[in-house]
């Protein structure tokens, strides 16, 4: 009986065989497509620009991942960085003046334990059909980069420089020439990266930048930070630069925002050693400051700590402010929060449950119901103003 059934499972499996063998008309699968189901998901994204006349048109970069655009308020995504030695992007900075001119920093802007890095900056002069590498290439880390106003071949950049070891190429850069020569005007050792750079829009000769002491371990939670950085401000185009410290505490890391409608509002989201505000792990604290006189004097401003979370090394919330509003800011972190009192209150307008880290946040300035937000796992368009 075995022997029968041996045979008759043997002749089934020759005739499968025999009809496998036999071609398959293309008719039977022409009318078959590939069509994404999802999930729409990206990995960790710290780059983004958007451009103000433009309210459908974003750019988005990753941490390993390229450069994205989208021109239909992010419903798809076109890949523009594929063919460059590179795909960890830090820093996305479109020329106000132009559009057309794109500036990209390479390697993660984000230092901390898993992290990439690139080879310098490049260059758009077709809003992202075809590239130009610059030059900062041992920069390893690009964290922000501005362009001035009204000039698009005037450009600084917050270089993080090598995120495990010393190296001289770190701190603020500035080209006048589109970034065909770069020079470094703000440096205070191989250890202090450059973590942000920013231009007083009502005055691009007003800089103001923050430096950040730190070096990361070959191990988790080997890294060390400590208190030679913080901010400081330039009144002459950054040739000259004085370090900031009334009201303010020693300064581990600053994340910096100018108010666009009133430049002499800026904030700084702080971690510092100490306790209060949010905690850090391994100790320390972070507290949100406000400045009214163009960084002369600060104080804390609200004593919520919920925006202050994610405040591990690396991770401290970066902050945008509404161009129109110097009262309302958006605060990046597991949740991304707003303000509409100047820091003394803040309500979630996204987050957990959800799974995202927000990295950081844009505003469209003639609309401000327009909101881009990066995060962990790419990007998030809001068109009626996080609603």
């Amino acid at each position: 009986m075995f022997c029968t059934i041996f045979r008759s499972i043997s002749l089934l499996v020759l005739a499968a065989s025999a009809v496998a063998a036999q071609p398959v008309e293309p008719k039977l699968y022409s009318e078959m497509h590939w069509r994404q189901i999802g999930p729409p998901r990206a990995g960790r994204a710290r780059a983004l620009a958007g451009v103000p006349g433009q309210p459908n048109l974003f750019y988005i970069g990753f941490d390993n991942g390229g450069v994205w655009r989208s021109n239909d308020y992010g419903s798809t995504w076109t890949p523009l960085f594929d063919s460059q030695t590179t795909g960890s992007i830090g820093a996305i900075a479109v020329a106000p003046s132009n559009p057309n001119i794109i500036y990209v920093g390479s390697g993660a802007g984000i230092i901390r334990p898993d992290l990439a890095t690139g080879d310098g900056m490049y260059k758009s002069t077709d809003a992202g059909k075809t590239w130009t590498h610059l030059g900062l290439r041992d920069t390893q880390m690009i964290a922000n980069v501005e362009v001035d106003p009204k000039n698009p071949d005037r450009l600084f950049v917050a270089a993080l420089g090598h995120p495990y070891g010393p190296n001289k190429e770190r701190g603020i850069f500035r080209s006048t020439d589109g970034g065909a020569t770069f020079e470094k005007v703000l440096y205070k050792d191989e250890y202090t990266s450059a973590n942000d750079v920013r231009i007083d829009p009502s005055d691009p000769n007003v800089l103001y930048a923050s430096l950040w002491q730190q070096q990361q371990g070959f191990y988790e939670n080997g890294a060390f930070g400590g208190t030679d950085g913080g901010i400081y401000k330039s009144p002459d185009g950054g040739t000259t630069w004085t370090q900031l410290k009334s009201g303010l505490p020693p300064i581990i890391e600053a994340n910096l925002a100018i108010a666009p409608s009133d430049p002499k509002t800026i904030y700084a989201m702080i971690a510092s050693p100490g306790g209060g505000g949010g905690r850090r792990p391994g100790g320390g604290t972070v507290n949100f400051y406000k400045s009214s006189d163009g960084g002369a004097t600060w104080v804390i401003s609200g004593n919520d700590p919920r925006p202050l979370g994610r405040i591990g090394g690396g991770d401290l919330p970066t902050i945008t402010v509404d161009p129109k509003n110097p009262n309302v800011i958006y605060s990046c972190s597991t949740v991304f929060w707003r303000t509409e009192d100047g820091g003394a209150t803040w309500s979630a307008l996204r987050g957990a449950p959800g799974g995202d880290d927000y990295q950081k946040s844009w505003v469209n300035p003639e609309n401000t119901n327009i909101l881009l937000v990066v995060s962990d796992q790419g990007g998030v368009v809001s068109a009626n103003r996080g609603q």
